[in-house]
């Protein structure tokens, strides 16, 4: 492994434990957002509004609770990482300035932005396993295979994060981020087969939702919770995925070494 790589992997571990630092003591804020709003979701949804509908064939053949769990493990991380990548990210910038103490240091933009998003990730992955473990207690998943949704449910919230980050690096004010949230982040969890399939949506709606990160890691989390993803699509769904997440590193080094350097 070349210097370059370990100095990499060095200065984002470093900014990790900043973070870490700062939420160990600070995490009792998130936990309504991050643990307590999905649990209540499934609650409501799930086992409140899911004992009304019939298990089917729009549910193959499952419990609707169980039918939603997979796919509500995606929606929480992808609606995490939209305020992991906006308004704290953005904060880190304009009003904290974070990013400007750090960079005067010998981290680069890269490093930070690199530290950054090695932080929401181990954010995502830690809230999707209490989320599974609860859905599991709750009765919502049945199958051990599930486990493999939890990596599924980290990889979409990534490919939100990764190009939210970047376009937050080009933010002067907050102010659009509530038209992300309303335009972009609700249409795509509520359109693209969480809480119904697809198929029951207009056909011409259905090439938008192949575009978004929750119908990807949704077809992945829930074929592999009922053991029905096949080799192929589950690698055209991570390559996907995956290159929404190197879209968003590439244009994210871009826009935070103009921020940070400019």
């Amino acid at each position: 492994m070349s210097t370059h790589v370990v100095g990499t992997w060095r200065a984002a571990l470093i900014a990790v434990e900043h973070h870490w630092t700062w939420y160990r003591r600070n995490w009792r804020a998130t936990v309504i957002t991050n643990f307590l709003q999905p649990v209540l979701f499934l609650l409501a949804m799930g086992l409140g509004f899911g004992s009304q509908v019939r298990a089917g064939e729009a549910t193959g053949g499952h419990p609707y609770v169980v039918f939603l769990a997979p796919a509500l493990l995606v929606v929480t991380a992808v609606q995490n990482a939209m305020f992991e990548s906006s308004w704290a990210v953005f904060s880190a910038f304009k009003w904290q300035r974070t990013y400007v103490a750090v960079v005067s240091t010998p981290m680069t933009p890269a490093r930070v932005l690199h530290g950054q998003l090695l932080w929401i990730a181990l954010r995502l992955a830690a809230g999707s396993a209490v989320f599974l473990g609860i859905a599991v207690a709750l009765g919502a998943i049945t199958s051990p295979s599930a486990l493999l949704a939890v990596p599924f449910s980290v990889l979409a919230g990534m490919a939100f994060s990764a190009p939210m980050v970047a376009y937050t690096a080009t933010r002067s004010k907050p102010d659009s981020f509530n038209a992300v949230f309303r335009f972009v982040l609700m249409p795509m969890i509520l359109f693209t087969g969480a809480f119904f399939p697809l198929s029951q949506l207009p056909g011409w709606l259905h090439p938008l939702a192949w575009l978004t990160p929750t119908w990807h890691g949704i077809e992945l989390a829930r074929g592999a919770t009922f053991r029905t993803l096949g080799l192929a699509p589950a690698v055209g769904h991570v390559a996907c995925l995956s290159a929404m997440i190197a879209l968003g590193v590439v244009l994210g080094r871009r826009h935070f070494h103009r921020r940070l350097t400019g």
